[in-house]
Order: structure tokens, then C-alpha cells, then sequence
């Protein structure tokens, strides 16, 4: 319900509430009306795609929905609000203490399988530094089935939310889960590490959302966005088998800069662009 200009409150139908809610959106969201069906269908518990194919006629809007929308116009991101984000094949819980995934990363894991089906070996070991929700991970252990893999993060919060997500996903029996600062103390190699370090530089501008609510441990990489490129890329050829690879998540502007960084600790590189051909991956293996 919602007040009208007398303030009294009205009952709202389903799409009627829809469209003041994607109204009201539309000045802090590129995507309001699509914002507001995800909020929507989280408040009737349903999935969007039943809220669409419905037939609600003048059926009310749950009062849930206005409070998630006055959440919203807060600037608080959707995925925070839903309590999940859905990436590769899974369904991953978020909270604010941590980063929400995002389909650019998704290019991690499709560089990943393209090389090894090209070089015919399946990576048995897998490495996620800066796990976060456990994404990279948990998407890499369900295309490669017989995997372990092992999660790293400088946050308890953050390895307790991936380590919810590993046994929401049916994955913990093959996942392991560590408190440590990037590759420090690890004494294993692998065959895949996966990292996506903050590279946002300091004095970046950022929308209101991400800068208000997603942990800027987790966003900014120090003045220049490359701190943690410098620590995490010389750490990497002790990390590796003789096959093994990294791909590591960059902003569409750091190719340059961080292959540089590569070849100064003696690796190879190679970029790989997201859907929208904007550099994403950078592939790292041994000379």
C-alpha cells in the first residue's frame, strides 16, 4: 500500500505497483523496470520468469514489495536486497560482506575451459585468491568435476559466506577454505589459480551503489589499482604446476600495465575480452 496526494493509503494491483516502482527507479537505475519485476517476484516468492508468464489481474501487491523498493531507492543494490546473485550455472548468497559477481567474470572461467579443451587435460587442483562468495571457485569446480579446490580470503565473513554457498551448491566435499593474504604460506600448486583482485584505482568514480554498499576491500587496488597486481603476480609461478595457468580479472584499461608486471616476474600473458570486447582476462603461464 502507498499513500496518494491526500495521504491516505491505497491498494496497489501487481502491475500497477510495477509501474510506479519502475517510475520511481528510473532516476537511479539504468534498469528499473527490471529491478522492480526482481523485486517483485522476491516478494510474492517466485522466480521472475513465473511473474511474467502470470495472469494477476487486479491482484495486490504484497506490502514486502514497497519496502524492498524504498530499499532500493536507497541506493542498495539489488543482489543485497534478493540475497543471492546468480552466476555461471549457481545460485550464490551475497551479503554486504562481499563483493556481488558480475557476468564480466564469467570471462575467467570461459578462457579457462577453452584452454584446457585445447590443451586436452582437465586441471585437477584449483586455487581462488580473494575468493569472496567462493564464485570463481564454486563455478570452477562445477565444470570440472573431479577438481578440488581450495578458497583463500583475508575475510572471515567473506570465507563463511563462500563456504555456505560451496555446501548450497552440493561442492563442499571438494572444496577447502583459508584465512590468509593472497598466496602467502601456500604451500601447493595447482593447475588453474583464479584471482580477482581490486583494481579500482583511489580517486576512481564510482556509482552510488557500489560505493556505498560492496566492501572496498574487495574494490580498490591503492592509488594507481595495480597494488594487488604487484603482490598477487610474483607469487604465482611458486603456485602453478609445470601445465598450470592464472587468469586474473582486470579493468578494461590495465592490459597493458599488468602484462608488464607479467613479464617482469618472468610469466606469459594473454588477454581475453568479456562480451562486451573490453579486456577482462589476462591468461598467465610459464615462458
Amino acid at each position: 500500500m502507498i499513500e496518494n496526494s491526500d495521504g491516505q493509503e491505497k491498494t496497489l494491483s501487481i502491475t500497477e505497483a510495477l509501474r510506479e516502482a519502475a517510475r520511481d527507479l528510473a532516476s537511479l537505475s539504468m534498469t528499473a523496470r527490471l529491478d522492480s519485476e526482481l523485486l517483485m517476484a522476491y516478494s510474492l516468492g517466485i522466480e521472475r520468469d513465473s511473474l511474467l508468464l502470470g495472469a494477476w489481474g487486479d491482484k495486490a501487491a504484497p506490502p514486502a514489495f514497497f519496502e524492498a523498493v524504498k530499499r532500493r531507492k536507497k541506493n542498495e543494490p539489488i543482489a543485497y536486497i534478493l540475497g543471492y546473485r546468480d552466476f555461471w550455472t549457481l545460485r550464490l548468497t551475497v551479503t554486504p560482506d562481499v563483493l556481488i559477481p558480475r557476468p564480466d567474470s564469467e570471462t575467467l572461467i570461459e578462457t579457462a575451459i577453452t584452454y584446457f579443451r585445447e590443451h586436452q587435460f582437465q586441471p585437477e587442483k584449483i586455487l581462488d585468491l580473494g575468493t569472496g562468495s567462493g564464485a570463481l571457485l564454486l563455478a570452477a569446480l562445477d565444470e570440472w568435476k573431479e577438481a578440488q579446490g581450495l578458497a583463500v580470503d583475508a575475510s572471515p565473513a567473506a570465507l563463511k559466506i563462500a563456504r555456505l554457498n560451496a555446501e548450497k551448491c552440493g561442492l563442499l566435499p571438494r572444496a577447502d577454505f583459508k584465512i590468509g593474504h593472497w598466496g602467502q604460506e601456500i604451500e601447493q600448486k595447482f593447475d588453474l589459480l583464479l584471482c580477482n583482485p581490486p583494481y579500482i584505482s583511489r580517486d576512481a568514480m564510482m556509482p552510488a551503489d557500489v560505493l556505498h554498499y560492496e566492501p572496498h576491500l574487495a574494490l580498490f587496488g591503492g592509488e594507481d589499482g595495480l597494488s594487488d597486481y604487484r603482490e598477487v603476480i610474483p607469487e604465482i609461478p611458486s603456485l602453478l604446476t609445470e601445465r598450470g595457468i592464472a587468469c586474473l580479472e582486470i579493468g578494461f584499461d590495465q592490459a597493458e600495465t599488468v602484462s608488464l608486471i607479467a613479464k617482469e616476474t618472468g610469466l606469459k600473458s594473454q588477454i581475453f575480452c568479456d562480451i562486451e570486447q573490453r579486456p577482462r582476462c589476462i591468461l598467465l603461464n610459464r615462458q
